[in-house]
């Protein structure tokens, strides 16, 4: 993290770019080493793809991913001093690709029935909310899709997912599924 309630962009069209957050205490941004390797896992570039940036916090994988490439990224953050943190980010960004949006990530997922090529489910640790974020976005895929989940241990997931690749960072676990077809 690039400073107090900032992140750097590490890579992209906005590599070094800082983007700004609230000073909230459930803020949590994923530490540059471990985008670095997901974006290794992804392939760098994610031109053209759709993107979903569930509990998107402070926006540094969705911004990440913008600035790699993705053609859209629709970051849902509930808190919406944060989600005003994030409309902010996008305008100073110009970032045309994001959509924010103001709402519970679960609430989220029943009423819009879009696909995805990535999703990114990064929810507080101390909650089973990986695990029914996965469980909700069963169908919501498109072919080849790669869902990243970050977390303080393994989620609990049914046997739909398939494990690709994982890693950990201190406390953080950080996985890379897809879907079993």
């Amino acid at each position: 993290m690039a400073g107090r309630n900032r992140v750097r962009i590490i890579g992209g069209k906005w590599r070094s770019r800082l983007v700004a957050f609230p000073p909230t205490a459930h803020l949590r941004p994923t530490p540059d080493r471990v985008r670095e390797t997901l974006f290794n896992w992804l392939g760098q570039r994610l031109d053209g793809l759709t993107c979903l940036d569930l509990f998107a916090g402070s926006g540094a994988l969705g911004f990440e991913a913008l600035s790699r490439g993705a053609a859209r990224v629709v970051m849902v953050e509930s808190d919406r001093e944060v989600a005003a943190a994030l409309r902010e980010s996008a305008r100073l960004l110009e970032a045309e690709g994001a959509e924010i949006v103001a709402s519970d990530a679960l609430a989220y997922l029943r009423r819009d029935a879009e696909k995805f090529d990535v999703v990114f489910v990064d929810p507080p640790f101390a909650s089973d909310l990986a695990a029914r974020a996965m469980a909700a976005l069963e169908g919501r895929l498109d072919p080849g899709a790669r869902v990243y989940v970050e977390s303080g241990a393994a989620p609990a997931l049914s046997d739909s997912w398939r494990l690709l690749r994982e890693d950990r960072a201190g406390a953080v676990r950080y996985g890379l599924y897809e879907p079993n077809r």
